[in-house]
């Protein structure tokens, strides 16, 4: 437990920082603008990263979403009740009331995940066009979808925007906005809920580095240019428009720390 503690306290200095969130949308950005050019120039290394069957691509990256989803699921309730009870002095029903609302920004991120999805989906379809090596004397075959063109060993040449980009941008920056709530709750040091939200916190920091680090891999070994920085711009617009437009409004699942004054020294909440 000591060691739980001390490395949650070394992670909070850094991942639950104010200057995190203000910085993580710029490094991200700066990410695909220098790993385009390092993969255009053939200035990359052959690594396993490289490989779409890595073990961190396969076992993560392909559903991280439902990752992001069941961490992110017991940290906002646990932490948003606390934060509730100990700084609003909320009873137990509107206390829960609160962590019900703060979690429907759960349900508003799966939205903009299908959302998305779908679309990219439907621009790569439209844009396509599938090329097969079948013999000369056989009919050309046009196919309407690129799973139709893979099920018979073709090739679809369409615009794929980058859902990596897109996804992994959107749930590294959901994340460090929602652990921005331990700037302003404090828990008691025997208590078995310090327990539960050190560990879910140190969960999703570790998971924010591996949403990074494939975010880096994506930028330097796959897509063109415009694919990625598209679906990077995507990813930064949904966190945007939802932490710093929508989340400050009141009929919206609010923001993890309400109602912290701008000027406010102890809390860098950045609105």
């Amino acid at each position: 437990m000591e060691r739980l503690e001390r490395c949650s306290r070394s992670l909070r200095a850094g991942l639950a920082a104010g200057a995190v969130r203000r910085r993580l949308p710029w490094v991200l950005l700066g990410i695909v603008l220098l790993g385009s050019a390092l993969k255009d120039g053939d200035l990359v290394p052959e690594t396993p990263m490289q490989n779409k069957r890595n073990l961190l691509n396969v076992y993560f990256v392909k559903v991280a979403w439902a990752w992001t989803f069941w961490l992110l699921l017991p940290f906002i309730g646990v932490t948003t009740y606390l934060f509730a009870k100990s700084k609003f002095l909320y009873g137990p029903t509107k206390s829960i009331l609160i962590a019900l609302r703060r979690l429907s920004a759960l349900l508003v991120g799966t939205a903009i995940w299908y959302i998305c999805t779908g679309l990219f989906m439907y621009i790569e379809n439209l844009t396509g066009m599938c090329s097969t090596s079948g013999k000369h004397n056989e009919p050309r075959r046009l196919y309407a979808t690129k799973q139709e063109c893979h099920q018979n060993n073709g090739i679809w040449n369409g615009f794929d925007i980058s859902g990596h980009c897109f996804l992994l941008s959107y749930c590294a920056l959901m994340i460090v906005e929602e652990m921005a709530v331990l700037e302003g709750l404090s828990i008691d040091q025997n208590s078995k809920l310090r327990v539960v939200v050190n560990s879910l916190f140190v969960s999703l920091c570790f998971l924010t580095m591996i949403w990074v680090f494939m975010f880096v891999c994506t930028a330097i070994y796959f897509h063109d240019f415009s694919q990625k920085l598209l679906g990077a711009l995507i990813g930064l617009s949904a966190w945007y428009v939802t932490y710093r437009v929508w989340y400050l409004k009141p009929f919206s699942p609010g923001l993890p720390l309400p109602n912290i004054p701008l000027s406010s020294k102890k809390y860098s909440y950045s609105r």
